[in-house]
């Protein structure tokens, strides 16, 4: 990223920050060794991160876009499923953290690549 990126694209970007370290977290817990629902997650989230990759490192935004919308909706699926499992997972707050960040940066996520997308 450099100064000429734009500002959208810097913001997006940030935010799949919270998706890496909430995958990070997950990928490295004892639970997701026995658990294939959690293990898909940390798989789907990382497809994510590894697809609008390059585009990030070039700070090409349109490319960037173009990749992240054909993802959104594998984020958006692995949002929920965390969501919805992480109280059977583990009840403790770093779980509990994890799955409202990774809710909010998700949700914030699609709300900026729509308008992006829209203008």
């Amino acid at each position: 990223m450099t100064e000429q990126t734009p500002e959208p694209m810097q913001r997006l970007d940030a935010l799949m920050s919270h998706v890496w370290m909430v995958r990070t977290f997950l990928k490295h817990c004892d639970e997701v060794e026995d658990d294939e629902e959690l293990q898909s997650v940390v798989r789907d989230l990382y497809d994510v991160l590894l697809a609008v990759g390059p585009a990030s490192a070039a700070g090409d935004a349109a490319a960037y876009l173009k990749m992240l919308k054909k993802k959104r909706r594998r984020l958006q699926r692995a949002t929920e499923l965390f969501v919805e499992i992480q109280p059977e997972v583990s009840g403790h707050t770093n779980f509990a953290m994890a799955a409202r960040s990774l809710a909010t940066a998700n949700a914030e996520i699609q709300a900026l690549s729509q308008a992006e997308q829209s203008a």
